[in-house]
């Protein structure tokens, strides 16, 4: 039988719900966080590994609290859903709940404080159907921004917006010509972002019985749209076409203004050439960059600029500048060169970036020997500190020790020792993406 490298090392699931108090901590625990440290994603059991793709494993959060400059506890939980797929994706925080997300129909579920499951939400009966992985909040209103994609509700992307107290106060259909996979959405001051790219669901594929019944097309073409935020109605919705390629995730998006005074909005992406063509297990046949791509919505093109030669993924922001202009993103690094996947291969996570958007530059903290990171969260220091001025967290897989650890490091100084490293009792398979909770 052939091997699944995405049920393999680090990928494979653990099989305990485990909880651990006073957690062993190398260093010190900044005092002023006091919270959660929250991360999802799949930890498959019983799964076919002819079949197997890595988004669709069961969903498992894990999560450690702090406080007082003390690590509290660690628990790893199953989400669990009445329906056929929990939750695997994403975790968040929203209006005092904890929801765990994941994307193509499926609706969130709510987390008790100590992550045991509590229920599938609809936002207070205001959710129509299923739900994104990847919203994005508004840092000034509080607004929660989202792109979904339901199978059965073909040539259309949702758009809602999910007001402060938990209730959808916005929702349009996006018309588009096909059912795109559709990750992540992007907002600026005055626009939605929607990403309509050439993976698309495959009837034949869900006749036979894949998995994952969404592949890459030649034919579907790429696009970017934009619709103003205010108002409704999707009449002033446009359209601006890209080389094809794929987005999974965008780093942040922002208005800008151009030599001649036209009307701008800037997308710095993590761009892949393709996916799901002739790997259809996991992204792995081609590399993950950082591109920009700036529209021009006076002459309605796009300029599509390759930044960085580096691979990345997983690319996190200051979530206080959500829509507004940026200067520094952190990602995990992706490749190491093997073309496999796993802890030598793509997805290796062997350091963790920082790129200076102002100085075209690139700084790395390397996780050292046999240690591999995940998703990098940034947390400010305090509400009014500058936008470098914070930590960064992350889940670290230690291949000598067969366990995880939570890392913090100074974003300001990437080349430091970690802050704090807080040794786990059990392993944190690979997955996707996670929060900060403060309380």
């Amino acid at each position: 039988m052939k091997s699944n490298p995405y049920l393999s090392g680090n990928f494979g699931p653990v099989t305990e719900e485990v909880t651990a108090f006073d957690l062993q901590v190398t260093g010190q625990i900044p005092a002023e966080l006091n919270g959660r440290y929250l991360r999802n994603g799949p930890n498959p059991i019983a799964a076919d590994p002819e079949t197997y793709n890595w988004f669709l494993g069961d969903g498992m959060v894990h999560g450690v609290r702090l406080h007082g400059g003390q690590a509290e506890w660690y628990r790893n939980r199953w989400v669990k859903s009445p329906g056929s797929f929990a939750p695997n994706t994403n975790v968040i925080g929203l209006n005092g709940r904890t929801l765990a997300l994941v994307e193509a129909g499926a609706p969130p579920v709510e987390l008790g404080f100590e992550l045991d499951t509590i229920g599938t939400s609809d936002f207070g009966g205001t959710l129509s159907h299923g739900y994104t992985a990847h919203p994005k909040v508004d840092p000034v209103s509080g607004e929660l921004h989202a792109a979904s994609y339901i199978w059965s509700l073909p040539n259309v992307i949702e758009y809602t917006v999910t007001g402060s107290n938990g209730t959808v106060i916005r929702r349009e259909e996006i018309p588009v010509p096909g059912s795109p996979m559709v990750h992540d959405i992007s907002i600026t001051e005055s626009y939605a972002v929607f990403y309509d790219l050439p993976v698309v669901f495959n009837l034949e594929d869900a006749m036979a019985g894949i998995g994952l019944p969404y592949a890459w097309s030649n034919d579907y073409g790429a696009r970017v749209g934009v619709l103003p935020r205010q108002g409704t109605g999707t009449d002033q919705l446009r359209w601006f076409e890209v080389n094809p390629c794929y987005v999974f995730h965008a780093v942040n998006a922002h208005d800008a203004v151009g030599a001649n005074g036209q009307q701008l909005i800037v997308l710095d992406v993590i761009r892949f050439d393709r996916v799901f063509d002739q790997s259809r297990l996991g992204p792995d046949e081609s590399i993950p960059y950082l591109w920009r791509w700036t529209l021009d919505l006076q002459s309605g093109r796009v300029t599509e600029e390759q930044l960085s030669d580096q691979p990345i993924e997983f690319p996190r922001v200051d979530e206080r500048l959500v829509g507004k202009k940026h200067r520094y993103g952190w990602a995990t690094s992706v490749y190491s060169g093997t073309g496999e996947p796993g802890a030598s291969g793509i997805f290796d996570g062997a350091s963790i970036a920082c790129y200076d958007f102002q100085t075209d530059s690139l700084t790395r903290h390397e996780m050292g020997p046999g240690r591999f990171a995940g998703e990098a969260v940034f947390v400010p220091a305090s509400e009014t500190a500058s936008e470098r001025e914070g930590y960064l967290m992350s889940m670290v897989y230690d291949t000598g020790t067969d366990c995880s650890d939570l890392v913090i490091l100074d974003a300001q100084d990437l080349l430091a020792e970690p802050l704090a490293t807080i040794h786990l009792p059990q392993r944190v398979p690979f997955g996707f993406h996670g929060n900060y909770v403060a309380e």
